[in-house]
């Protein structure tokens, strides 16, 4: 498929700049399997799982990745940490006018303090005087997506992070999460369908565009993901009664169906590049929560591959005419595969 295949028009005034007031306050398109759409409130959701369905939920906590600083020969510097390494180090995008040198000294906030240890790709190794998390969390930034033209405050801090983020490393929210709050997710458990989770920390090479023609030859950006045993366990039980697996997320659903590249549930841990098209045989999730995503990104495609695509273009163009609020803070999609 060509990259012109995943376009569409989106009015500029449907990007949600904002979270909606009250969290869980959002619209929710529904698709049921076979045809036909419906207009729902994401409030709705409970009544339209059933009992014995497991949500399965990223767990991955938002950290302030964006740090400003200036490199030792004084030229100014912004940084976007891209994963966290160790304790230390982090993987990195950074923006100068000069591109630091292996050995060139960083500085942020005027105490903290990392070393160009060298270049991967579009990305650099840093080291730092300093725990990187600590780092992060006195002199970085909140990194909200390109889209969203206000500066990250307060409300920001708070609700571009779900409810049950606890595991700090993502770049960005799994942002089909922020629907979430405690009172759903205990409606929910008392109706039968209960929840698990696990950790994949989004990167920043999320938001990076498909820049090939023909999509076959676009090569992913690699994110970690990990699955607890209980998280295992739960999944065969579900599945076992004839449950459904119902992923929270694009995140969750990747992570998921990368767990099962090997076999069923084989690699409960671990590093991938997946990249789901339309085409793709699906193995584990039965039903995707999700927002809106950008036009020819490889999260539309993956919907795509899970949905269809006639479908995708059918849902993509009633949310248009409908005015449903689009990507991070917009409203969710609840998709029942077939």
């Amino acid at each position: 498929m060509q990259l012109a295949d995943f376009d569409y028009h989106l009015p500029e005034h449907l990007i949600a700049q904002f979270p909606p007031k009250e969290r869980g306050g959002s619209r929710l398109l529904h698709l049921p399997v076979g045809e036909g759409l419906a207009d729902r409130q994401f409030a709705d959701l409970p009544g339209l799982l059933r009992a014995g369905d497991l949500l399965v939920l990223n767990d991955t906590r938002v950290i302030k990745a964006r740090l400003f600083g200036q490199k030792d020969s004084g030229g100014q510097v912004e940084v976007m940490v891209e994963r966290v390494l160790g304790e230390f180090e982090a993987l990195a995008m950074v923006r100068a006018s000069k591109s630091p040198k292996p050995g060139g000294g960083l500085v942020f906030g005027e105490r903290w303090r990392a070393t160009m240890l060298e270049r991967q790709g579009e990305f650099f190794r840093l080291r730092f005087v300093d725990p990187v998390l600590t780092v992060l969390e006195e002199a970085g930034r909140l990194p909200l997506p390109p889209y969203i033209e206000h500066q990250p405050d307060g409300a920001d801090a708070e609700r571009y992070q779900t409810v049950f983020a606890r595991e700090p490393g993502a770049v960005a929210a799994p942002t089909a999460g922020l629907h979430f709050t405690e009172a759903m997710l205990a409606t929910l458990a008392a109706r039968g369908i209960s929840h698990a989770r696990l950790t994949l920390h989004v990167g920043a090479g999320t938001f990076q565009p498909v820049r090939v023609e023909n999509v076959a030859e676009h090569r992913m950006h690699h994110e970690r993901y990990s699955i607890p045993a209980e998280t295992l366990a739960a999944i065969r039980e579900t599945r076992a009664r004839g449950g459904r697996v119902v992923a929270v997320g694009t995140t969750s659903l990747r992570a998921l169906e990368a767990s099962c590249q090997q076999g069923e549930l084989a690699e409960p841990e671990g590093d991938t590049d997946i990249f789901i098209t339309p085409g793709y045989p699906f193995r584990l999730v039965d039903v995707l929560i999700t927002n809106f995503h950008l036009p020819k990104s490889t999260l539309l495609m993956l919907v795509s591959a899970f949905m269809g695509y006639d479908r995708m273009r059918a849902a993509y163009a009633h949310a248009v005419q409908q005015e449903y609020r689009f990507f991070s803070y917009g409203d969710a999609m609840l998709l029942e595969r077939r």
